[in-house]
């Protein structure tokens, strides 16, 4: 065990067991610029790919080796002096390279390769000697550890150590473990194994049960001191330890784990968004440290404790991981503390009269909405009493298809009075959006139209909104219907609508409007 009792060391495997989750292969580019990223963060050993698993694994961790600064590099080589050879020509133009070696113990895993227990044993010892020949940084793995029996992996690793192995790694390769038993793995191997005080214990652990970071931690607080994990917990099957998990857990609870890294946190957010994006394995809204909502607060009662201290619901800053400040988010739990909050950093001061009136309103869209943007309150507050619906849809037919004209046949009831038209456009929202045109003549020019659907399947409900400019007053018009351009027509109407409140607020006048009953 290494001297420093208060240091643990990284070792980030992403771009080895991360990208082994199905679908979560990287180019060479990405590859590289991730490494970059794990490096400038200050993890201390990269496992940069499979050296021997492809052209392309060996060329990227090869170049990997080459352009690192401050990190150990690491390949991973099967129990054959092939896989070795190959994983050494990677990674031996490293600042600092380390081949990483594995076999598995387990009576599982012995009957794959058909061997016994003196056979393996025999195999550890030339392989492990083979690689420490090669390199002075020596990492061996009996896989699937956790289902080894003790005798048997008190044996095997002495003889890796003997070997002349660095770092011996005890995985939980199928996420079986708990945590009490984690440590006590770990306990048993630094009490019963020759020469176990003399290298440093890694711990490998899977999410399989969810308690990956558990298991590694207390790996640690037996006497383990390197955690192998993943930016987001990315790997095989259910994942691995989480490399921002581990490591805010030893910084935030340092009273009671008493260990360091040499991690800049505030690089964290930008390396699991990064990760994200070139992976294709988006992070879980409420996964730990990263997630969307890891630092966002809904509930009333949440809200107004943070605006007070922000201690009261977050044990960590923000601003630790790499984000700019806490999110209040907007939604129907909001209370009052938390909307005029938020109105205030929009622009808008409001008095306590004003504020319950606002409240009312912003209650009943929240009721309608999952999520009240900054877009949605300017528009709340834009209108300032609630929306006379001036114009209203009354009837919308529309044809369109392969080689037809696109047209709207439309009805709006407008001051109270009907008109209808029939508009055509390049396709049926063109169309509608020109019939609302000729029945309600105005100079507004549209800037947003954006669609999104609230939930999968064809008959997923669509949200629209809509905005408009005339004369540098901004509307914004929302709707919602499982007819995309029914939702399309009255969020534009609803936007007109806002706009004639708007003239109305200014002075202005509502313009006569003329029309044709072409129907």
């Amino acid at each position: 065990m290494t001297k420093e009792q208060d240091r643990v060391v990284i070792f980030d495997t992403t771009l080895r067991d991360g990208e082994q989750s199905p679908g979560a292969t990287m180019s060479h580019a990405e590859k590289l610029e991730i490494a970059g990223l794990l490096d400038e963060m200050g993890v201390d050993i990269i496992e940069a790919g499979f050296p021997i698993a492809s052209e392309g694994d060996f060329a990227a961790v090869k170049a990997i080796a080459e352009q690192a600064n401050n990190s150990v590099i690491c390949g991973l080589a099967r129990a054959n002096f092939k896989d070795i050879d190959r994983c050494w020509e990677a990674v031996k133009h490293a600042k600092r390279p380390r081949i990483h070696t594995f076999i598995g113990t387990s009576p599982l895993h012995r009957a794959i390769p058909n061997l016994n227990m003196d056979e393996m044993a025999e195999r550890i010892h030339e392989t492990v000697s083979h690689a420490r020949n090669l390199c002075d940084n020596v990492q061996w793995s009996p896989m699937d550890a956790t289902r080894t029996e003790e005798d048997y992996l008190c044996r095997t690793v002495e003889i890796a150590i003997k070997a002349g192995a660095t770092t011996i790694n005890i995985p939980d390769t199928v996420g079986y473990t708990a945590p009490r038993e984690s440590a006590a793995l770990i306990a048993m191997l630094l009490e019963r194994v020759p020469g176990a005080d003399e290298i440093i214990f890694a711990t490998h652990c899977h999410n399989d049960l969810g308690m990956a970071t558990a298991n590694s931690l207390a790996a640690v607080e037996a006497g383990a001191r390197q955690i192998e994990c993943t930016i987001n917990g990315l790997g095989e099957r259910a994942g691995n330890t989480a490399l921002e998990e581990v490591v805010m857990a030893l910084k935030v609870r340092n009273d009671i784990m008493p260990f360091q890294t040499g991690i800049d946190t505030t690089k964290l957010m930008n390396i699991s968004r990064r990760v994200a994006a070139v992976s294709g394995f988006a992070v879980q809204f409420n996964k730990a440290i990263v997630g969307k909502n890891a630092f966002a607060h809904e509930s009333g009662i949440h809200q107004d404790g943070m605006l007070k201290n922000a201690e009261t619901f977050e044990i960590m800053r923000p601003e630790d991981v790499g984000l700019s400040a806490t999110n209040l988010v907007m939604g129907k739990h909001s209370g009052r503390a938390a909307l005029r909050s938020k109105l205030a950093e929009l622009g808008f001061e409001l008095g306590d009269n004003q504020l319950k009136d606002v409240f009312v309103r912003f209650k009943a869209l929240a009721d309608q909405k999952k999520e009240i943007y900054d877009e949605d309150l300017i528009a709340l507050m834009q209108t300032g009493d609630a929306v006379e619906d001036h114009i209203r849809l009354t009837a919308l037919s529309v044809s369109c298809g392969m080689g037809l004209e696109k047209s709207a046949e439309m009805t709006l009831d407008i001051g109270g009075e009907s008109k209808s038209v029939r508009a055509t456009g390049d396709g049926p929202v063109d169309a509608a959006f020109n019939a609302v045109k000729a029945l309600f003549p105005h100079h507004a020019r549209l800037q947003v139209y954006q669609v999104a659907a609230v939930t999968e399947g064809t008959d997923a409900q669509a949200t629209v909104s809509v905005r408009l400019e005339e004369d540098g007053k901004i509307a914004t018009g929302q709707s919602a219907d499982v007819d995309t351009v029914v939702a399309s027509v009255k969020a534009y109407v609803d936007a007109l609508n806002r706009l004639v409140v708007r003239r109305a607020k200014s002075g202005g006048d509502t313009p006569e409007v003329s029309y044709k009953d072409v129907s």
